[in-house]
C-alpha cells in the first residue's frame, strides 16, 4: 500500500473517529479505505465493481 497524507475538516476527522470509536471500523484508515472502494465502485467501476485491468499479454 502506498502512504498518501490528506488534510480534511474537523467535521470529517470526528465522523471517522465516531465510527472508529463505535467498533464500526478498526482505525481511521479502514472507514476511508472503505469509502474510497465504495465512491470508485460507483462512480469509475460501475459495470463489475472492480478496476479494468489491462491484460499484459495483449500489448
Amino acid at each position: 500500500m502506498k502512504l498518501v497524507t490528506v488534510k480534511m475538516s474537523d467535521i470529517y476527522v470526528n465522523g471517522l473517529d465516531k465510527l472508529v470509536e463505535i467498533g464500526m471500523y478498526p482505525s481511521r484508515s479502514e472507514a476511508i479505505r472503505v469509502a474510497i472502494r465504495d465512491l470508485l465502485r460507483r462512480e469509475l467501476w460501475p459495470e463489475n465493481g472492480s478496476p479494468i485491468l489491462k491484460n499484459p499479454e495483449s500489448e
